[in-house]
């Protein structure tokens, strides 16, 4: 079990972390932007989800070996681009011939699928574990590994019910102004080219030297 002294620092830490604007802020917001609270709800679950992974690999060390091998890293972001890139354009697609309606709607499989493949796009997010975790691991207080586990898990939990609060506020603006076209194509237009930036963000670290 984690120290429970550590546990209110850590608690204030990951709120600060949680509440700052970030790539998967941007694309909950987004994705609530373009089909409403639940499906920013959804991508919430979603981003929480692809976490899981990234903190399994950190607390068993697989995050080290990542950062040593800088093709893995490069194919990971190259993926995530292009996923995100196509995301962008059937977005934009959207808005342009059918604007906001149910009826070109993703179904909650498909916003839960797409919001855990964005964040597991990112592998930064498995080095700022390896990074951060660590931190507040206290020899004496069992295995380090469940330690992480358990940090990690709080840090899920925390960072879930921040990014559901800010879907469902966004999906909300989303519902009260979509009674009209313009703003419904708008509102699309603007969550696809938010789209294209994460996936330009992911494809500027390839290409930086």
């Amino acid at each position: 079990m984690m120290d429970s002294a550590v546990l209110p620092g850590y608690l204030v830490a990951i709120l600060l972390i949680a509440i700052a604007p970030g790539p998967d802020m941007a694309y909950i917001v987004a994705a609530a932007a373009a089909h409403g609270p639940r499906a920013g709800v959804l991508s919430a679950i979603g981003m929480a989800l692809g976490m899981v992974a990234h903190v399994m690999a950190a607390a068993l060390g697989l995050a080290m070996l990542i950062s040593n091998v800088t093709w893995a890293l490069d194919a990971i972001r190259l993926a995530g681009a292009g996923f995100l890139a196509w995301l962008a354009i059937s977005t934009f697609r959207s808005a342009r011939h059918a604007g906001l309606t149910e009826r070109v709607s993703p179904t909650g499989r498909q916003v839960l699928r797409r919001a855990i493949l964005t964040n597991l796009a990112n592998p930064k997010v498995i080095l700022f574990f390896a990074a951060f975790l660590p931190q507040f691991v206290r020899p004496g207080h069992g295995p380090v590994t469940i330690q992480l586990l358990s940090l990690g898990l709080i840090f899920l939990l925390v960072g879930l019910v921040i990014d559901s609060v800010i879907g469902i506020t966004a999906g909300r603006i989303r519902t009260a102004l979509a009674a009209g076209a313009k703003a419904s194509t708008a509102l699309s237009t603007i969550a696809a080219l938010t789209f294209a930036v994460l996936a330009a963000l992911l494809l500027i670290e390839v290409i930086s030297p």
